[in-house]
């Protein structure tokens, strides 16, 4: 929670599933275990209260990724990536994720890429 002010109007304000985009803050935004993340500077876009996704965000549940894929499609789809790919960790599968370019794409009003990071290690528990 952050005490910010918008419009001359002093505002508590709590991000759930975003990061602040305020000008020049440095965030992260994550793609799936199979995937890039991006290092992003905010824009401090006052429509969206300095604030852009925190995430590729799930395209399923998890539930759903369990009955709809294998470990083997676990392996193949985080092929090059050192990674547990076992049915344990198979709802992490990254179809079961938006993808995380085009989630960028949809924020360049809200963040501008500084960085793209090339997943090598995922470390799931």
């Amino acid at each position: 929670m952050a005490e910010e002010t918008y419009d001359d109007v002093e505002l508590l304000v709590t991000r759930k599933g975003a990061i602040r985009a305020g000008s020049g803050d440095l965030g992260i935004i994550p793609g799936s275990m199979g995937t890039g993340s991006y290092i992003v500077r905010g824009l401090g876009n006052a429509s969206s209260f300095q604030s852009a996704s925190h995430g590729a965000g799930r395209r399923m549940s998890r539930n759903k990724a369990k009955k709809l894929f294998t470990a083997e499609d676990l392996a193949a789809q985080t092929a090059g990536v050192e990674c547990r790919k076992d049915s344990g960790v198979v709802d992490e599968i990254p179809a079961a994720y938006k993808d995380i370019e085009t989630v960028i794409k949809a924020q360049t009003d809200l963040v501008e890429v500084v960085a793209h990071l090339k997943q090598v290690v995922c470390v799931k528990g």
